[in-house]
């Protein structure tokens, strides 16, 4: 018998937000403060993840908050031509300020401001909660610009991200006002299914960890995320049941291979720094299946 109705019902519903919002607010005013080193620098700040795409289910703990280095960018040119990549190299001015240096000065920053709640992690800043605040993740980063095209007149076509460097590794890239933008326009074209169905589906996966049915590390949100951004909208929709059954078994049906992060910008699927590893995927599915029968 599958899952029921009442029960996907619940899992649907968003997550309390009060104290995210709170957390929020804390570190974007600390972040923002003038006595910053940093503060005469161009730069935003804003969310991430699920807080931010309205996907946060109940369990959910930490804040992705990113602070992006604007006064310079980095470049993504392998769509371009080697003629394409001639032009924007002859036309290419340096900066001078570096990505190293600013994520240096907030670190610093954030230490004098949170003390030994900040501890610097191999990809973000973590800030470990207290009192209201919840634990929070600052990533430090840069402006990064795709271009796909570099005319010799008119205007390139670029889709704006960002990027960074882990302490050790290859640049890694990604692109999180894009994928809020696509998720939340693949919400209107479902008539409202897409992000309640994200959050049963992050339910779930809570579930059988709790139960070891699963990993904890097989499906992050922003992947499960990514997956669901390419059901058709017309398998969204339905009773509850119905709605989790129709994109469960398109899921399953469907070669997984062409499947696009919500960015579009990568594949899904694969073995880079920003893929998801199709076992993975496959085995989440089948473990959702599973369930489902067995509920």
């Amino acid at each position: 018998m599958p899952i029921s109705e009442s029960q996907l019902e619940t899992w649907a519903k968003q997550g309390p937000t009060s104290q995210f919002t709170s957390t929020y607010d804390t570190l974007k005013g600390a972040l923002n403060d003038t006595n910053s080193p940093y503060y005469l620098k161009s730069f935003g700040i804003f969310l991430q993840g699920s807080y931010k795409n309205d996907t946060n289910v109940y369990g959910d703990s930490d804040v992705d908050v990113v602070i992006r280095l604007d006064s310079i960018f980095y470049t993504d040119l392998d769509f371009l031509t080697e003629e394409e990549k001639a032009r924007y190299s002859s036309q290419r001015v340096g900066g001078s300020y570096s990505l190293d240096e600013f994520k240096a000065s907030v670190l610093a920053w954030l230490k004098k401001k949170f003390s030994t709640d900040v501890q610097e992690g191999k990809k973000a800043i973590f800030i470990k909660g207290s009192g209201s605040r919840r634990d929070a993740d600052v990533l430090v980063c840069a402006r990064l610009r795709r271009y796909y095209t570099y005319p010799e007149h008119g205007t390139p076509r670029v889709v704006e991200g960002i990027c960074f460097w882990p302490p050790s590794g290859s640049r890694i890239e990604n692109y999180p006002e894009k994928h809020s933008e696509n998720c939340t326009r693949k919400h209107q074209d479902t008539k409202s299914w897409f992000k309640p169905t994200a959050r049963i589906f992050k339910n779930l996966r809570n579930t059988m960890i709790e139960k070891k049915i699963i990993r904890d590390d097989l499906a992050p949100s922003y992947f499960v995320e990514g997956m669901l951004y390419n059901v058709p909208d017309h398998r969204y929709g339905g009773t509850e049941q119905l709605n989790f059954k129709d994109v469960l078994e398109w899921l399953l049906a469907a070669d997984r291979s062409k499947f696009l992060c919500a960015n579009e910008q990568f594949y899904l699927l694969g073995n880079s720094n920003v893929t998801w590893p199709a076992d993975n995927c496959t085995a989440f599915l089948n473990a959702v299946k599973k369930y489902w029968d067995a509920a």
